[in-house]
Parts: structure tokens; sequence; C-alpha cells
């Protein structure tokens, strides 16, 4: 069968695709169709026709599938927030296992990989301790909308997939706890009252930009950072005074201030408003402080559980050097700090070495060390060869250049954090020759989302099998 752009067809969906695609197929020819779910059968339209798959766009869902449920976010299949809520939670940490099984077997080429099923995430609603919604001054209109009279000049919210200007004005967000949306509320009617204009996010004129929530899940905390285009406290403070009278569980206002026209929530500099400059929060016994801007876990009890694997998977026993490579504020070497006899992080953000120095004297840690520095250049300070290397590298993996000097370091075992099965597996398969994986667990972080957090165990080699 010839497919062509523009074509409809009624297909039966049978797979899931990494990046949250179902897929179908018309004589052995892929077809990604957005918002499917296996066992979907839907009338599509081709939209895109490439030499070896195409992408289809759902007309009707003719007969839904067992699998699918229905969503209760009323953005659900706009926003980008989450993409898989009308999917039964079951059945996406089951595919999230697949995803890393099929990473490692077509990418890697690892075969019969003993990949563990998914460890499910505690809350599957309310979990996430960090929400950032973007503002703008044109509002995504949902199809209901369409040539209504209604207000599309303001927004604050998130994006829809593919747009970088037009933002969903979301009422709530049913990702962070129930207080955050409160106070999004009473944010955003603060500003629609202001005298100074939302930022434009083609034209780069405004004020108002972002704002951030941090929860702490442990004391139930929150911290509201609102991220401006320049400095005007006579009109920020009192949306700040507004705040920390109203919710008492709110421990800190931060504004941040940049008038770089990228769109990342991350000031040039900042002021606090009131309260304290960070909240804190606990991952098992260990208190951490967070600040506006530093890196943490954004689904607490999730990093307990991916936290108490990776100690697991590096069989300590309280003699070993530990070399923690992206090591960020210090997480995962404090966490197994009382495992190992020393532990050295190599992190390449002057503030993230600040902060894991100081998680390490407020929770009375001796034992662990930090590099600042770019790890290429910095692994080379590190005379002593490692017993166990933990690499926790961000979603585009690690520089060919770190796993050679990786290999050249020969550490006897080694357990690989990743939020990427794909550059995972590319990651693993630079090494397959020296290292083989004995297991890898799957840790859900992200429900109602395709990202899946994995922990590999890899063990070196004898001399003589390789």
């Amino acid at each position: 069968m010839t497919i062509k752009k523009g074509q409809i067809i009624d297909l039966k969906v049978t797979d899931l695709a990494f990046g949250g695609k179902g897929i179908a197929h018309i004589d052995g020819f892929a077809v990604f169709i957005d918002q499917a779910v296996p066992l979907d059968l839907v009338s599509i339209r081709i939209i895109k026709k490439k030499k070896n798959f195409a992408n289809g766009r759902i007309l009707k869902l003719l007969e839904p599938s067992p699998y699918r449920i229905n969503p209760p976010c009323e953005f659900s299949g706009f926003c980008g927030g989450c993409k898989w809520q009308f999917l039964k939670y079951d059945k996406q940490i089951s595919y999230k296992q697949q995803h890393v099984a099929d990473s490692l077997k077509h990418i890697g080429f690892v075969e019969n990989a003993v990949v563990h099923p998914t460890i499910p995430s505690e809350l599957i609603f309310g979990y996430r301790n960090k929400m950032e919604f973007s503002l703008s001054d044109r509002r995504w209109l949902l199809p209901d909308e369409m040539g209504l009279d209604v207000e599309a000049g303001f927004a604050i919210g998130l994006h829809v997939p593919g747009t970088f200007y037009k933002v969903l004005d979301i009422k709530e967000c049913l990702l962070q706890p129930d207080l955050g949306n409160l106070i999004l509320d009473d944010v955003r009617n603060f500003i629609k009252n202001s005298d100074l204009p939302v930022y434009g996010l083609r034209s780069h004129v405004g004020f108002w930009r972002f704002l951030m929530l941090r929860h702490s899940a442990f004391y139930d905390q929150w911290m509201v950072n609102i991220i401006t285009a320049d400095e005007n406290r006579e009109e920020v403070q009192p949306l700040a005074d507004l705040l920390i009278k109203k919710y008492p569980k709110i421990a800190s206002v931060i504004n941040n201030i940049t008038s770089k026209p990228a769109g990342v929530a991350i000031g040039e500099y900042e002021i606090y408003l009131a309260g304290s400059s960070h909240i804190k929060d606990k991952i098992g016994p260990y208190e951490f402080e967070i600040s506006a801007n530093s890196f943490f876990q954004t689904n607490t009890f999730g990093a307990k559980r991916l936290y108490e694997t990776v100690k697991m998977f590096a069989e300590l026993t309280g003699k070993e050097t530990v070399v923690d490579l992206y090591s960020g504020t210090g997480t995962i070497p404090i966490c197994i700090s009382d495992s190992a006899k020393e532990v050295i992080g190599i992190e390449i953000i002057e503030s993230a070495v600040k902060d894991a120095e100081n998680n390490c004297v407020n929770n009375n840690i001796s034992n662990c060390h930090f590099i600042c520095g770019n790890i290429i250049n910095c692994l080379e300070q590190i005379t002593k060869r490692p017993d166990v290397m933990i690499i926790d590298p961000p979603r585009s993996g690690m520089h060919k250049d770190v796993v050679k000097q990786v290999i050249d370091m020969a550490p006897d075992r080694i357990v690989y954090v990743s939020c990427n099965p794909a550059t995972l597996a590319r990651d693993i398969f630079m090494m397959k020759d020296i290292y083989r994986v004995i297991e890898v667990q799957p840790v859900d972080m992200f429900p109602h989302t395709y990202h899946i957090e994995s922990v590999s165990k890899l063990k070196r080699k004898s001399a003589t099998s390789y």
C-alpha cells in the first residue's frame, strides 16, 4: 500500500515508542501516532511521510484500547507537561521497562540484559517538588474556545508541544501539590492587575517572565521564585507580601532578574523578598538546602528509591574509594557516605559544588570531597584508582573522551544513573568490551510522562576475557 501525506487511514495501534507515540504498521511500514495507546483502533491523517516511517494525527478514536483511561486533567492532550495521563499507570511503568530493555538491545547491542520491572512512583499525582510556569502575551486557545470572544492576551502556565510563544493558561496542574495551585492562582490575579506587561516570547518586551514554585516534601514548605526581565522591587514586593501573609507554609519568596532573551527561568542575579533564601528537604536521614536555582530531583520520594538502588548496586563495605561524576549538589555522595571510605565528586557548576560542600557540613559528613571543573580536565587529578565509579550524566550522556578516561581508570564497578535510555545504551556500547552489564533497575520519577530514570550495575571483565 502506498502511503501519502494527507491520506486518511484506519489503523490498529500495536506498540508504544520511546517518546510516547503509538506505533502502527501498514504492510510493515511504521506509522507513529501522537496520543495513541496500544490496542486503540484509530482513524488518522498522515501528516508527514519519510522514507522509513510516517507520522499520523488521530481524527477519530474508533475503538479505545482497554489500556486507555479518562485523564483527570482538562489540558491532557494539549499540554506538554505530561502526555500519558490517558494510559493506565501499570502500563506506563511496563512500557518504561520495555523502552530501557529495547534501547540496550538495539542501541547498546547488549543481548538479554536483566532489566527489572520498574519501581513505581509512590505518588502519581502531586509528586513534583518543582514547577516552572511561563508567562506570555499570547494564550493558546483550546478547541472549544475557537471562534468565541475570549481573552487571548495573557497566560501563565505550560507550553503546548511544538510552540515557544503560546502558553496554556493553566488553572491547576495535577503534578504539583494542591497548595501550589492556590499560589499559582493568586500570582495570576496579581499579575493580570499589574500595571506592568507580561513578557512577549516573540517580541522580548515586557516585565513578568516566569513563576517557579518549589516544595519541600518532608517539611511541607514552599519557595516562590518570581522571574522578571528587570529589577522593580516596588512592583514585586507587594506580591511577596500578599503570598507570605496568606500562606504560612511559604518559607521563601525570591525575585530572579534576567534580561537574557533565552526562555530559561534562571536569573542573572536574585533578590530576597521575604523569608529565607532557601528551603530544606530530606532524602532519607539527610537534609538538603535548596536555593532558587539549585538542582534537586523533582520527585523527592522517587529520589529516595533511586539513591537506595545506587547504594545497593555499588555493593559498598565501608572500605571503598568512590568517584561520582556529575555530582551536582552532592545528593548521591551524601546518601552513600555512611558506606564508603571516601567519596570524590566532580561537578562543573561552581554554585552546585558550594551547595554540595554546605550540605556535607550541615549533615556532619567529612568523607565527601568535591572538585569543580570539566570532567574531561579533572579526572586526571584523581591519582588513585577508584573501587567504584558512579556516573549520573545529563540527558546527553557522557562525552566520548570521558568514556575513554573512565575505561582507563578501570574501576571494578560502575553504577550508571541515566535519565535517557538511548544515551545510556550508547555509552554502555562504548564500554561493553571492558564492562559487562549485570542488571538494570528502572525507577519511575515522572508518572504520566515517557521519561524514565534507570540504574545500571556494570562490572569490569577479567583481563583474560577481553
